[in-house]
Order: C-alpha cells, then sequence, then structure tokens
C-alpha cells in the first residue's frame, strides 16, 4: 500500500534533549497524530548528525499531522536544540518490501 515517508534531517549535540522533548509530543495532546511508525536514527559515519523517518498512509496525513499544535510546539522546540537548520524531504512512496517475498504495493 503507497504512502507518504517524511525524513527530518538534523545535527545536534544536544540529542537527548530532543529525544525526551519528542517523547510525549508524538502521542499526547487535543487531537491524535496521523503517522504510522517513526524511526529516530543515528547517522553511523557522521556522529551527530541524525533522521528521523516518519510513515504516513498519505501525504495529506502527514499534513493533518503537521497542522496538530503539539507538532508545531515540538518542531519550534527542537529546532533550538539544533546545530543548523533542519532539513525535511517529503517522498512519495513509490512501492515497498516487507521482506517476505510479496510486494505490498
Amino acid at each position: 500500500m503507497p504512502g507518504f515517508v517524511q525524513i527530518i534531517e538534523f545535527k545536534s549535540s544536544r540529542i537527548k534533549e530532543i529525544e525526551e522533548l519528542g517523547r510525549p509530543s508524538r502521542t499526547e495532546g487535543s487531537t491524535a497524530p496521523t503517522f504510522r511508525r517513526i524511526v529516530a536514527t543515528a547517522d553511523r559515519d557522521h556522529p551527530g548528525h541524525y533522521f528521523t523517518i516518519v510513515e504516513f498512509d498519505s501525504f495529506d496525513s502527514a499534513m493533518e499531522n503537521s497542522g496538530r499544535p503539539e507538532t508545531s510546539d515540538f518542531a519550534a522546540r527542537m529546532a533550538e536544540l539544533c546545530d543548523g537548520p533542519v532539513i525535511f524531504h517529503n517522498l512519495d512512496v513509490m512501492w515497498q518490501d516487507n521482506g517476505e517475498g510479496a510486494d505490498n504495493g
């Protein structure tokens, strides 16, 4: 089933603070989040460089999630903890493979 993926790329020397900041904002608030899954990663070859991969059902559900007050607040507070600009990569899923030999889209 095709969907939408957002990759959030950033550098930070304060990753523990970002992790603490993000935990409650992902699931609490006045409206439910619309993402399927979040994967937080650290670049093994470039210390202090991180990517967060967020999976959504569609671009529309990603934009709905971005409109949540909790998401906007988290993004602003996170940016203050980063060592440079936060870069967003907005990707339409063309196909995916779940590793079980079946094409899912």
